[in-house]
């Protein structure tokens, strides 16, 4: 469902900015911004397919990838 807000102009700019935000509190909380990306898939990688407000909700997701180099 497209977002209709003044601050975001699209899903895909929501996805980002929390994205951003979790980033930004981790970099607060000591994390190097060199370990860090942030990324936002907005409509384009749901986790639920379906139209319901259950799935809607779970589609609404922060993911934190952890790798080792």
């Amino acid at each position: 469902m497209p977002i209709q807000s003044a601050t975001f102009r699209s899903n895909w700019e929501l996805s980002s900015g929390r994205a951003i935000a979790v980033v930004n509190f981790l970099i607060a909380n000591g994390v190097q911004p060199r370990h860090l990306v942030a990324a936002g898939f907005g409509e384009f990688q749901p986790i639920d397919p379906g139209s319901t407000e259950e799935a809607k909700s779970r589609n609404r997701r922060i993911e934190l990838k952890l790798t080792e180099r």
